[in-house]
């Protein structure tokens, strides 16, 4: 921290994990893209720090280094232009897709990510509604799931029971996900939605 001033160091504080050394809900996020590779599904992850604290490109170096091939989608890629840049990552072969959900929050569809993992969610509302729907469109054929990681105890979960909260009124109106009528605090909560 430094002074806004004068510019001088005020306190500093060590990164808590090394570079290449995963945090618990970077493990998580390691075991659940495993298992959906294992299952032949792609993954689509969302780090809403992508600007000044950017995680995205942390989280694509963690992946990699397990074995997965990511893309990371900046917004540096013109918003016309994202579905074709996606499609050849896909053609590519990446098994995870890394981005800022408000980057495809609209008018996207993204039917080869039938996984879609939160790390952070914010309080948009709008924003993860959005952001959650876009493998769940007309024409996908596979079951799709998404998790929203947190640590318990935190403003993360804090988070989500907020938003809860706030999309109560209108579930009539849409799907229930799984975690909306969940009371558990777990690091894991996960939303199921079948097509048909």
């Amino acid at each position: 921290m430094k002074h806004p001033r004068t510019g001088d160091l005020l306190a500093f504080a060590p990164a808590v994990f090394g570079e290449l050394e995963p945090a618990p809900k970077e493990l998580e996020l390691i075991r659940l893209c495993r298992v959906q590779k294992a299952q032949g599904r792609k993954v689509l992850v969302y780090s809403i720090y992508s600007g000044t604290r950017d995680t995205t490109q942390r989280i694509k170096n963690l992946l990699q280094g397990e074995g997965f091939k990511a893309a990371v989608l900046r917004s540096s890629v013109e918003t016309s232009k994202r579905e074709d840049w996606i499609l050849e990552q896909v053609d590519r072969g990446i098994d995870v897709l890394v981005c800022n959900p408000e980057l495809v929050k609209t008018g996207l569809d993204l039917l080869d990510f039938p996984a879609i993992v939160f790390m952070q969610s914010g309080y948009n509302v709008f924003t993860v509604q959005q952001a959650s729907r876009r493998s769940w469109r007309i024409g996908q054929k596979q079951p799709v799931e998404v998790f929203y990681l947190g640590y318990a105890e935190t403003a993360q979960i804090d988070c989500l029971r907020l938003r809860r909260k706030k999309i109560a009124p209108p579930r009539a109106t849409c799907p229930t996900p799984a975690w909306m009528s969940s009371t558990r605090t777990a690091t894991v909560w996960k939303s199921n939605w079948r097509s048909g």
